[in-house]
């Protein structure tokens, strides 16, 4: 700062939940300006920089995340969990996605807080995600009303086990977009663009739109040359695709009523390909140009939905499983288990049934002090 004088210190939690990292924070202890708790979060993750390395960003997308939770203001819920997406190398805050493996640590979080009394066994909170307006359902061990971590719960992506948190998703269904398909069809052609070519051509591509808590454009792998069980490190090298997939980005976008999506982390893109290890689809998901290591809670869920209707992209390729078994979702680092149903209603499809299991962890709890203004 100009006059010599250290920031202020901000209250503050960090948690790994699910496949991610992030800061959790009240937000009573965040300015209630959007631009001023804006700017001071950037400088808290240390953006703008690639490795982060003067804040607490891990330097990927996946460790630059932020919890804001609130007492709700909604009867039908006990917190209010606002998401923001922070950038990396670039000085950017969306609340335009929402994120569940964060979302795991939001009922812990609230317990120590004190926002929720635990019970003594088993604790569940109704948490109301303000990004979509759609609520889930935490359920996690407080034996002697204290948060128990441990646990034998394995997720593919995090080393070891730990306590199992269930999350029971209502009104994801079109949370973004306002419709499980929001192009109206399970399958559409977009625009697509030639490998090898300069810029936007003619040719269509085939590819399935879906909003089941976060809107994503499902392609099969092989439609753009690819195996579907590249490394992310290899599908990221890789600037011709990259290019590809922003173009069939904004053209899917704009069917999906999402508009410029230009500076938005939505929606996502997924490469499909047939199962390899056992699971019911594989998986590669774009950030959406970094390449996840895994997969998000809620695009699992949405991948999910898209899959298992006849028509689209993903259903031909896919090992459905019987009524009442998980829906495995291959991934990088392992597999993902939901629990998905889809039914038809009327001239749409409606989504009967979300729910995963994650895990969380408490790292610190504390005060955290936001590099200086540049």
């Amino acid at each position: 700062m100009a006059d010599g004088r250290a920031p202020a210190g901000v209250r503050c939690m960090l948690m790994r939940g699910g496949t991610s990292k992030g800061a959790y924070f009240l937000a009573s202890d965040l300015p209630a300006d959007d631009a001023a708790r804006d700017d001071l979060l950037l400088r808290i993750m240390g953006t703008p920089d690639p490795r982060q390395i003067d804040g607490l960003g891990g330097a990927h997308p996946l460790t630059s995340k932020v919890a804001v939770v609130s007492p709700s203001a909604d009867d039908g819920a006990d917190v209010d969990y606002l998401f923001l997406q922070l950038g990396v190398d670039e000085a950017f805050v969306t609340d335009r996605q929402n994120c569940g493996n964060i979302l795991a640590g939001v009922g812990p979080f609230a317990v120590e807080r004190g926002l929720i009394a635990p019970s003594q066994e088993r604790t569940s909170v109704r948490i109301r995600m303000i990004n979509t307006g759609s609520v889930a359902t935490a359920t996690f061990a407080t034996p002697s009303g204290i948060v128990d971590y441990d646990g034998d719960l394995a997720i593919d992506g995090v080393p070891g086990t730990a306590g199992a948190i269930s999350l029971d998703f209502e009104g994801t269904a079109g949370s973004s977009t306002g419709a499980l398909f929001p192009t109206g069809a399970v399958a559409d052609d977009v625009d697509g663009v030639p490998l090898g070519s300069a810029g936007p051509g003619s040719d269509r591509i085939r590819v399935t739109c879906v909003d089941n808590g976060m809107p994503t454009v499902l392609i099969r792998a092989a439609d753009l040359g690819l195996s579907g069980d590249e490394e992310p490190e290899v599908l990221e090298g890789d600037e011709q695709l990259k290019q590809r997939l922003e173009h069939i980005r904004f053209a899917a976008a704009e069917r999906m009523g999402l508009g410029d999506v230009s500076e938005a982390t939505v929606p996502k893109m997924v490469l499909l390909s047939a199962p390899r290890e056992g699971g019911a689809i594989a998986t590669r998901s774009f950030l959406p140009h970094r390449v996840h290591t895994s997969i998000g809670v809620l695009g699992a869920l949405t991948v999910a939905a898209g899959v298992l209707p006849e028509g689209s992209v993903g259903h031909e390729l896919a090992a459905i499983p019987e009524p009442g078994h998980p829906f495995v979702i291959e991934h990088p680092t392992g597999h993902f288990d939901v629990d998905v149903a889809v039914s038809s209603a009327g001239d749409g499809r409606s989504v009967e049934r979300s729910a995963a299991l994650r895990t969380a962890r408490r790292i610190f709890d504390g005060t955290v002090y936001p590099r200086p203004r540049l």
